[in-house]
C-alpha cells in the first residue's frame, strides 16, 4: 500500500469542508486518457481524428468538424444581422443573465458555446445501408459506431483474495477446491497489507453496505473493511481478525451464491441462468404458440382468410342455379373448416392505471440503472423501467441481460393513484400494483414470445413487459428490432398478441416513434392497428379485434430525427384524438360479425367519458419543467408523460410536478444526490474494488447529463427548454461551477470526492468525442 493511497481524503458533505472546485492534478491526462502525438506520417484522416479527441497543439477547446462547419455557415448567416439584445431569447439559446456570462452576449464564443448536437453521442451515424458492388464477395466488415468499443479500463485488486477467506475468519477459512494451486491470495494480512487498496474514509468511513443490512457481503474486499472488522484473541493467545455484523443487526443479511444485491429483487439463480444457457429452461406455451404462427404463415393467403366471403352481386347461373345466399352460407363453411384457431387464448391480465399523477421515468440504456431509478424514486418517479434488454442474450442466459431486470425493493410499492372524481377505474387494486417494468427489443415473433413466458416465470415482480419500438441506433435497426418494426407492422402485431397469450397475467405494452422518415409519420395507422386490428386480425384469433395492447407510448420524433429539433406535441394530440374517438365509438367502429373475444383484450379502466378506456396513451418528448408537463397533460389529451432526458439532468423534476413549482437547487444540494446515487451504487454493485470501479463508470455517465443543468436562479426567462445549449456560463459559486463543467476530467474528481482516487487502471472515454456534446443510447 503506497502513502498516497492512505492519505485521508475530505468529506464533502462535512459543514466544515469548503466546496471548492479541485486544483488540476498534474499529469491527470495522463492519467485518464493518453494524449496522441501527431506524427509527419499520420494521414489527414488521422491527424483530423486526434485533434478533434484531444485538442490540437495551438488550442485547449476545438469543435468537432461537423459543429465547425455549422458554427461558420452560422456566423456567415449572422454578418448581415444586428447584434441580439439582451431584452430577446435566442432560439437554441439558454437565456442567462449577463452576470454571468463569461464572455459578452452576441459574440462569436458566445455563439460558439450554445451550439451542441444531441445526437453526437448515440453510436454509429443514422446513414442508409449502401452496398458496393466492388466489394462483392470479400469479408464483410463490422461497422463500428462512435461508442462501440469504448474502454473503461479495469478496477480490481493486483491480486485478489481466494473467495474461500472472503467472508470468513482469518483462522477458520473454507476449503479452496483448488488446493495449492489456487492463484488467489490465502494470506489473509497479507492481502490487506501488499494487495488491497487503502480503505475510503468518505460516508464517515462507514460501510453503506453494513450500515444498512447490518453485515456487508464482500467481506474482506471491502474498501470499507475497517468499519466491519476486529482482532480478536483466541483461547491459545493468538490474535484473529474477524468480520463484524452490526448490533442489534446480526443474521439480518442472509448467506446467498453470490448473485444477489442488497434490497433488489427479480434476482434469477445461477442455476436457472445455467439451464437458460444449456437450453434446458422449457417455454411450453411460447413453442406451442411460434408453431401454431408457423403453420399459418405457410397457408396460401386465400386459405388464411376464414371471413365470410362477400357474395357475387348476380346470382351464379349454374346447372342447380344456387342462389346468392347459398353461395355466401357455403363460403363461410369453407372458410370455417380451413380455419386454424390458436392453441390457447390469453390470460386475464391485472389492471393498471396511467394517471397525471404518475409522471414515468422512460427506459435509458446505460443511464437507466437501478440506482438512478432507485434516486429518482426517491424524488417522485410514480413508475419505472429497465434499461432496454436484448431478446436472445435474455433466452440465451446472459448474465449482464439479466442483471437489467433487477429491480429496487422501493421499486415494487404502489404508484401514486389519485384519480379525477369522474373516473373510475374497474377492477384495479393499486396496493397490488408496483412501479417497475421490463422493457424487452426483439427482432423476430418467436423470440418476443419466448422472452415474455421466460420473464414472466423468473421475475415474480414485473409492472408490465414492454416492447422498444423506437430504438434509432443503427445496430439495433438494421437487425429489424426498435424502430424497424414501425415499418413491420404485421410483424409487431403478431409479436403483441402471442406475449399475451403467455405472459399470465403481466400486461403488455410498447413504445413508438411517429415513423422512421421524416415527414412521413405512420404511428397513426400504427396505432389504429394495434387498438382495432388489422386486415389478418381474424386469422390471428380471438375473433378479431386488437391486439391486446395495454398502453401505447408515443416519443414525437422520427427515427431519422433521432434527438434532434422538438418532439412534435401537435402529432401526439392527433394519435391521442384517435384513440379517444375509438374509445368513445368502439361499438360503431367494430364490425359485430368481428367482435373480439373479451379474453383477448387489454385490462380496461374506465375512463371519465363514462366508457372503458380501452388503451392508455402516453406522451414522450421535450419534458423539462412542471408548466410542461402539465401543459402537455392538458392539451394533448394524453393518460400519463413520460420523461428522459429531462430527468437524466435534473431527476427532481419529479418533485418540482408534485409541488407545481420551480425548485432552484443549490450546488450544495445537487452534491447530496450524487452522493445519495454513489451509495445506491454501492449497495447495488458492492463495495469492493470492482464495485466502486462500477459506481464511478456509472456516475460518470450520470454527470455526463448532469452538468447540463443551469439552474433556474440565473436565468432570464422560464421555463427552460430542453433543447437549448447554455453560452459559457459560470456559477453562483466555486461548486456550482465546477457542476457544471463539460470537461469529463472535472467529473472524476468529482467522483473523487466520494470514491477516492480512482484505480490506476479506470479509464473513462466520453460518448461524446468533443466532450462538449450530448447524447442518449436508446431511450427510443
Amino acid at each position: 500500500m503506497t502513502q498516497s493511497e492512505g492519505q485521508k481524503i475530505a468529506n464533502p458533505m462535512e459543514p466544515t469542508q469548503s466546496l471548492k472546485s479541485p486544483s488540476r492534478v498534474p499529469n491527470a491526462e495522463k492519467e485518464v486518457h493518453p494524449q496522441k502525438e501527431i506524427f509527419e506520417e499520420d494521414s489527414t484522416l488521422t491527424k483530423a481524428e486526434k485533434i478533434e479527441r484531444h485538442g490540437g497543439p495551438d488550442d485547449d477547446i476545438r469543435e468537432s468538424s461537423p459543429k465547425r462547419i455549422r458554427i461558420e455557415n452560422l456566423a456567415t448567416k449572422d454578418t448581415s444581422m444586428t447584434e441580439t439584445t439582451s431584452s430577446e431569447r435566442r432560439k437554441g439559446v439558454a437565456p442567462i443573465k449577463a452576470e454571468y456570462l463569461i464572455y459578452p452576449t452576441g459574440t462569436n464564443r458566445d455563439r460558439d458555446a450554445a451550439i451542441h448536437d444531441d445526437d453526437a453521442a448515440e453510436g454509429a451515424a443514422h446513414e442508409p445501408s449502401q452496398k458496393d458492388d466492388a466489394s462483392r464477395g470479400k469479408r464483410k466488415q463490422k461497422s463500428k459506431g462512435q461508442n462501440i468499443g469504448r474502454n473503461f479500463g479495469s478496477s480490481k485488486d493486483e491480486v485478489s483474495l481466494c473467495a474461500s477467506r472472503m467472508s470468513k475468519p482469518e483462522f477458520s477459512p473454507a476449503t479452496c477446491p483448488y488446493g495449492e494451486g489456487c492463484k488467489f491470495e490465502h494470506d489473509l494480512r497479507k492481502y490487506l497489507r501488499e494487495w488491497k487498496r487503502a480503505d475510503l474514509t468518505t460516508f464517515g468511513g462507514i460501510c453503506p453496505i453494513w450500515k444498512n443490512r447490518g453485515r456487508c457481503s464482500v467481506g474482506w474486499k471491502c474498501r470499507f473493511v475497517g468499519s466491519h472488522m476486529e482482532e480478536r484473541a483466541t483461547d491459545d493467545g493468538r490474535k484473529e481478525l474477524v468480520l463484524t455484523e452490526k448490533p442489534g443487526m446480526e443474521g439480518s443479511l442472509p448467506v446467498d451464491d453470490g448473485t444477489k444485491s442488497i434490497g433488489t429483487l427479480n434476482e434469477i439463480s445461477t442455476q436457472a441462468k445455467s439451464d437458460l444457457m444449456k437450453r434446458k429452461f422449457t417455454t411450453p406455451k411460447a413453442d406451442q404458440y411460434s408453431k401454431w404462427l408457423d403453420t399459418l404463415a405457410q397457408k396460401p393467403e386465400e386459405q388464411r382468410d376464414h371471413r365470410p366471403k362477400k357474395p357475387p352481386s348476380k346470382a351464379v347461373e349454374t346447372d342447380n342455379r344456387i342462389s346468392n345466399e347459398d353461395a355466401h352460407q357455403q363460403a363461410k363453411e369453407d372458410n370455417r373448416a380451413q380455419y386454424i384457431s390458436p392453441p390457447f387464448l390469453p390470460s386475464e391480465k391485472r389492471r393498471i392505471y396511467f394517471g397525471p399523477e404518475t409522471p414515468i421515468l422512460a427506459p435509458l440504456t446505460t443511464q437507466g440503472n437501478l440506482p438512478f431509478r432507485r434516486l429518482c424514486v426517491s424524488l417522485g418517479a410514480q413508475l419505472t423501467y429497465s434499461e432496454m434488454a436484448m431478446s436472445m442474450p435474455l433466452i440465451q442466459g446472459q448474465r449482464s441481460e439479466w442483471a437489467l431486470m433487477r429491480a429496487h425493493e422501493s421499486e415494487t410499492t404502489p404508484p401514486a393513484y389519485n384519480p379525477p372524481t369522474k373516473t373510475t377505474v374497474t377492477d384495479y387494486d393499486n396496493s397490488r400494483d408496483l412501479k417497475f417494468g421490463a422493457q424487452i427489443s426483439a427482432n423476430k415473433p418467436w423470440q418476443a414470445i419466448k422472452v415474455a413466458e421466460t420473464l414472466t416465470r423468473l421475475c415474480p415482480h414485473l409492472r408490465l413487459i414492454d416492447i422498444n419500438c423506437g430504438c434509432p441506433i443503427d445496430l439495433v435497426y438494421r437487425t429489424g428490432a426498435g424502430s424497424a418494426l414501425l415499418d413491420a407492422q404485421g410483424k409487431l402485431d403478431k409479436m403483441v398478441r402471442g406475449m399475451n397469450a403467455v405472459s399470465g397475467s403481466v400486461p403488455i405494452t410498447v413504445k413508438i416513434r411517429m415513423g422512421t422518415k421524416d415527414g412521413k409519420p405512420t404511428a397513426l395507422k400504427l396505432i389504429e392497428r394495434l387498438v382495432y386490428g388489422g386486415p389478418d386480425a381474424d386469422n390471428l384469433g380471438g375473433g378479431g379485434g386488437g391486439s391486446g395492447v395495454a398502453a401505447i407510448t408515443l416519443h414525437g420524433r422520427s427515427r431519422q430525427q433521432r434527438y434532434t429539433k422538438s418532439a412534435d406535441w401537435s402529432y401526439i394530440a392527433d394519435c391521442a384524438t384517435l384513440i379517444k374517438r375509438f374509445h368513445e365509438k368502439g361499438d360503431e367502429l367494430t364490425d359485430t360479425i368481428r367482435a373480439p373475444d373479451e379474453r383477448t383484450q387489454p385490462a380496461a379502466a374506465g375512463g371519465s367519458r363514462g366508457g372503458e378506456e380501452k388503451v392508455y396513451f402516453i406522451g414522450n418528448g421535450d419534458c423539462y419543467s412542471h408548466t410542461t408537463y402539465h401543459e402537455h397533460l392538458s392539451t394533448s389529451g394524453v393518460s400519463a408523460i413520460m420523461l428522459a432526458r429531462g430527468a437524466l439532468i435534473k431527476p427532481w423534476l419529479f418533485e418540482e410536478i408534485a409541488t407545481g413549482q420551480y425548485l432552484d437547487k443549490t450546488a450544495t444540494e445537487r452534491l447530496a444526490y450524487i452522493a445519495r446515487f454513489v451509495h445506491h451504487g454501492l449497495e447495488c454493485w458492492g463495495s469492493d474494488e470492482v464495485g466502486v470501479g462500477t459506481t464511478r463508470r456509472f456516475l460518470l455517465e450520470y454527470l455526463s447529463f448532469a452538468h447540463r443543468y443551469v439552474p433556474v436562479g440565473i436565468l432570464e426567462r422560464l421555463p427552460p427548454h430542453i433543447q437549448d445549449r447554455p453560452p459559457a456560463w459560470r456559477g453562483r459559486n466555486d461548486l456550482e461551477t465546477l457542476l457544471a463543467s463539460g470537461d469529463y476530467r472535472d467529473w472524476i474528481r468529482i467522483s473523487e470526492m466520494f470514491l477516492g482516487k480512482a484505480h490506476p487502471g479506470f479509464r473513462f472515454e466520453p460518448k461524446h468525442r468533443s466532450n462538449n456534446s450530448y447524447g442518449i443510447d436508446a431511450e427510443g
